[in-house]
């Protein structure tokens, strides 16, 4: 499994946990270099100054990939802008595609992204992009040049596992990008059932932000995301519906004939 690695765009990365963006806290990012292991990082541009006043790009280490993410982009052309100011500042050409123009469930515009993909893509972005779960969706995401869809499990920073597992694993068998599962992953249980299923990342946030242990819940997910990655690799035990069928041969057992 050494030579397993995430491919994005060209770009090559060992950890397939990715850190979300918001509740930031200089805690949480150092665990989730030091004990989750991750290699990427969102930073939402609008967003970057922490409560206390800190600028949270001054405590990603070095060797870390910063993912500008264009949260708050109510348009695509909002999107847009916020990209070119992420390239402009020095964070190249990674960007983690992100609108949502509904305020309540904080649900992606699908017809937006597609649209803000397709320029970003022929500008030369590799866009990573965020999404409801919609198979044709992430067919027409992948035509407009996207380097990864990230369909959402469940709402942004509810914690409620994989609502929409169906509809991911749908995107899963047909993939040609990566399929990052993003939002709503709040155990590290469901971190290795996203990816058992075949999921090629999992970036989380509000799951470790919100734990009691910060560090030691970021180890779990680190874990947790590489047995899953283990066990699809290998392939899973099947599954049989009906009838048992005894783990043990019958043929031998003491007394029979």
């Amino acid at each position: 499994m050494e030579n397993d690695k995430l491919i994005i765009a060209g770009r090559e990365f060992t950890s397939r946990f990715i850190l979300g963006s918001g509740k930031y806290s200089v805690q949480l990012i150092d665990a989730a270099v030091k004990q989750g292991g991750a290699q990427m990082i969102t930073v939402a541009l609008r967003r970057n100054i922490m409560p206390t006043g800190e600028n949270i790009l001054d405590f990603i280490p070095e060797g870390v990939t910063i993912l500008p993410n264009t949260s708050g982009s109510k348009t695509a052309e909002e999107a847009i802008r916020t990209a070119h100011l992420a390239r402009e500042l020095g964070c190249g050409d990674f960007v983690k595609l992100e609108i949502i123009p509904d305020s309540k469930y904080l649900l992606p515009d699908n017809h937006e992204t597609v649209r803000a993909t397709e320029i970003l893509a022929k500008e030369g972005f590799a866009v990573m992009a965020y999404m409801y779960p919609d198979l044709n969706v992430a067919r027409q995401l992948v035509d407009a040049g996207a380097a990864a869809v990230m369909p959402l499990a469940a709402p942004i920073g509810t914690n409620r596992g994989i609502v929409t597992k169906e509809f991911i694993q749908m995107i899963i068998d047909e993939k040609q990008v990566p399929v990052i599962v993003d939002a709503g992953i709040g155990r590290p249980s469901q971190a290795c059932e996203v990816m058992e299923m075949g999921a090629d990342a999992v970036m989380a946030n509000t799951g470790i932000a919100t734990a009691g242990d910060i560090p030691a819940m970021a180890g779990a997910f680190r874990l947790a995301i590489e047995a899953g990655r283990t066990a699809y690799l290998t392939g899973m035990g099947r599954v049989l519906t009906g009838a048992a069928s005894a783990s043990s041969p019958a043929s031998g057992v003491v007394g029979s004939k």
